[in-house]
């Protein structure tokens, strides 16, 4: 092998190094990233549903105190309880079927 020729494997060799340090790296980096990104959508779906119980817990809120005689939520509560009525005469047709 000529001096050009062992000098040109000799950096091909280097750069290939490089190249699987560098990959390696990257790949590293990579599983931190999809670790971490899984942690957030876990943290984005709790939220969610943290968000959900609220909305459901105002709802409650909102219609006790269209119950209790707050004058701008009667309508509301009126409103619900047809819905809630209607609602359950679908489950009871359900349950006759």
């Amino acid at each position: 092998m000529s001096g050009s020729a062992f000098s040109d494997l000799k950096r091909l060799n280097k750069k290939l190094d490089e190249l699987l340090s560098t990959y390696e790296n990257l790949k590293s980096e990579f599983q931190d990233l999809e670790k971490n990104n899984e942690e957030l959508r876990m943290i984005l779906h709790e939220r969610e549903e943290r968000i959900k119980e609220l909305e459901i817990k105002y709802e409650r809120v909102k219609l006790s105190g269209a119950l209790l005689g707050d004058s701008g939520n009667t309508g509301e509560a009126k409103r619900k309880i047809t819905e809630l009525v209607r609602e359950i005469d679908r489950c009871v047709a359900l349950l006759n079927r």
